[in-house]
């Protein structure tokens, strides 16, 4: 298929609230590469009290514990849906409070749990250390094989059963400061805690995505042409290894 002949629907849940650092820069980046080629792209904000309707790809920022605790209640309300989407192979991604959300839990120090939606097998307890600063990860399925970005984070995530790290840690804490993994991917659910934004520094990131999005969407693989990246790539390659 031609790419001006192609679509894809995009969600960005609740982003009145969760958006801390710049995560519209991910959205930006997701829709730009796809105008680009010619895909046409729909687009929905999803707000407090408003239904999850259906997608190829869900987008959810990062947040302080106050929006996180009125996101949670309203996430697990639609739980059961967003659990259909991802064994349909839609695509989430998740950006720190987004990501411990689409986990089994968050447990703050001083406060009830906050109950996640359980997309992925992982669970979050508050650290006494905030991880701040400048993180790069190897990883074995993207090319190039690196992604960069910056934490701000004191929960401290935890991997179990099928889900996978997005890469170790080569600069930075990453999930928990103790086991040098970052981020979490189970099916085509991704979590991360790199801010900055994270998809305009890993534009082959976020063309991986849309690849995947765009398989689901139609059934079979589409590879997305290449664009003039540059800038973005000069970018990416001059965050490696920066100083923690």
């Amino acid at each position: 298929m031609e790419e001006k002949d192609l679509k894809i629907s995009i969600a960005h849940l609740y982003p009145k609230l969760l958006n801390l650092y710049g995560d519209i820069g991910n959205i930006i980046t997701l829709k730009k590469r796809c105008e680009w080629r010619g895909i046409t792209v729909e687009f929905e904000d999803i707000n407090i009290g408003d239904k999850i309707s259906e997608h190829d790809i869900y987008f959810i920022g990062g947040g302080q514990d106050k929006q996180q605790e009125e996101v949670a209640d309203e996430l697990y309300r639609q739980k059961d849906f967003l659990t259909e989407e991802r064994d349909k192979n839609s695509v989430f991604l998740g950006i720190c409070g987004g990501y411990q959300l689409m986990g089994h839990y968050y447990q703050p120090h001083d406060k009830e749990r906050l109950n996640g939606i359980s997309l992925m097998d992982a669970y979050t307890v508050a650290g006494n250390t905030r991880f701040i600063g400048n993180v790069t990860v190897k990883t074995d399925f993207t090319n190039p094989n690196t992604l960069v970005g910056f934490e701000n984070h004191s929960g401290l995530t935890f991997l179990q059963g099928e889900t996978k790290p997005l890469g170790r840690v080569e600069i930075g804490n990453g999930n928990n400061g103790k086991d040098k993994t970052e981020g979490g991917q189970y099916k085509n659910v991704f979590g991360t805690y790199l801010h900055g934004s994270f998809l305009p520094k890993n534009p082959h990131f976020a063309d991986y995505l849309i690849e995947l999005a765009l398989e689901k969407r139609y059934g079979e693989k589409i590879v997305l042409s290449k664009l003039n990246d540059k800038l973005e790539q000069d970018t990416h390659l001059s965050l490696i290894g920066k100083s923690y």
